[in-house]
């Protein structure tokens, strides 16, 4: 089979950097980082916070090969700025994002523990004697 071990897709060997950059010599106040061990799921989150700051003018990512656990994240900026300070920006806001994300889904779990044992009915037969389906109201009915 042509597939890498799982472990070798997350896991930074030793001495290998976890990002590489390249100035690039044709798009003025533009680079391009190579960000090793990672996929779509960081590079997606990445490209959109890079999106929502004012002085970026472009940011685009892609994988160039599905068997290959990199990606490439080129950033171009108005010059009032770098690329990489604005990598290192997205990355403290992306990081606090999910922090709070974090936070919120525990404590909307803590909630439903202090509520009490609330029995649970997915599918809304509860007193209806199990015979749910197709009787009464359901998601459908506005």
């Amino acid at each position: 089979m042509n597939a890498p071990n799982r472990f070798e897709l997350y896991v930074l060997e030793d001495g290998e950097k976890p990002v590489e950059v390249t100035e690039d010599t044709k798009i003025p106040n533009a680079a391009t980082f190579k960000i090793v061990k990672q996929d779509h799921t960081l590079g997606d989150m990445l490209r959109a916070q890079v999106l929502s700051m004012p002085q970026v003018l472009f940011a685009g990512y892609k994988v160039p090969h599905p068997l290959h656990p990199y990606f490439l994240l080129k950033i171009q900026t108005d010059g009032t700025v770098t690329p990489q300070a604005i990598l290192e920006q997205a990355c403290t806001k992306l990081i606090a994002t999910l922090s709070s994300l974090e936070a919120k889904f525990k404590r909307e779990f803590s909630f439903k523990d202090v509520e009490g044992a609330v029995p649970e009915d997915p599918y809304g037969t509860a007193g209806t004697g199990g015979q749910g389906w197709g009787t009464g109201k359901d998601y459908l009915d506005f």
